[in-house]
């Protein structure tokens, strides 16, 4: 795949080259750090994809992504969250926060290239799947749309075939399965609590003995969760308990 990264400092533009080394099927055609030469290198070499700071000297990689003739798929690399939601209504294929991680890029590779994106085989044999995960969601529901940190996820549970999930004050459905959704969660942090619900340890505000050697969980909305008893035995191994 032909890459161009624009991005305004030469240090970011080196550390994302040295973090794309690790994927031989990427080639990095260009660098540019501000939009017009960004512009110019765009529509003269067509790339398959940009890796792009949304902040630049002359304008943002929005402005540059206006004026392209050529439109390659993007994926953003920035400081800054407050853009994302703007980034994904552009249809970027994800949006990375710096420092930019190896894990998070080859997460990021995947959407493009499902089959080339992870560089090494160890990576998915000596680390956990959930060390992977990214720290956000995105959800668009309707013509609403989330951009959600995990930590700020209380709870998830199953409705029809989706998942909802539950986040300060508000809930939005992902159109994934509840098992989907587990394999992506840190396991240290979030607990399947019966069939239909997934918690977060951190939200919990009591846990009670319930019928059958169960529990029931009291989370910080006052929601009521309650645990079978042999998802109560591995709640209580977790919790020391």
């Amino acid at each position: 795949m032909n890459i161009i990264i624009v991005d305004d400092s030469r240090l970011a533009r080196k550390e994302l080259c040295g973090l794309l080394t690790e994927h031989p099927h990427c080639n990095v055609i260009g660098e540019a750090g501000d939009v017009q030469s960004a512009l110019a290198l765009v529509n003269e070499l067509q790339p398959e994809f940009l890796l792009l700071d949304i902040h630049l000297p002359d304008g943002s990689g929005f402005d540059l992504l206006e004026q392209c003739d050529y439109t390659p798929k993007v994926i953003f690399t920035t400081a800054y969250e407050q853009h994302a939601l703007r980034a994904f209504e552009v249809n970027a294929l994800d949006y990375l926060l710096k420092p930019v991680t190896q894990e998070r890029l080859a997460i990021a590779l995947e959407k493009i290239a499902p089959n080339a994106a992870r560089p090494h085989a160890k990576m998915e044999t000596t680390r956990a799947p959930n060390q992977a995960s990214p720290e956000h969601v995105f959800i668009r529901e309707g013509e609403h749309c989330h951009f959600v940190k995990f930590r700020d996820i209380s709870r998830i549970a199953v409705e029809g075939n989706y998942a909802r999930v539950f986040f300060h004050s508000q809930s939005a459905l992902l159109p994934r399965s509840l098992n989907y959704v587990e394999e992506r969660l840190e396991s240290n942090t979030f607990f399947r609590a019966n069939r239909q619900e997934i918690i977060n340890l951190n939200f919990i505000v009591r846990i009670e003995p319930w019928i059958g050697d169960g529990l029931m969980i009291v989370m910080q909305d006052k929601t009521e969760v309650i645990s079978s008893r042999r998802q109560a035995r591995e709640l209580k191994q977790r919790m020391e308990f």
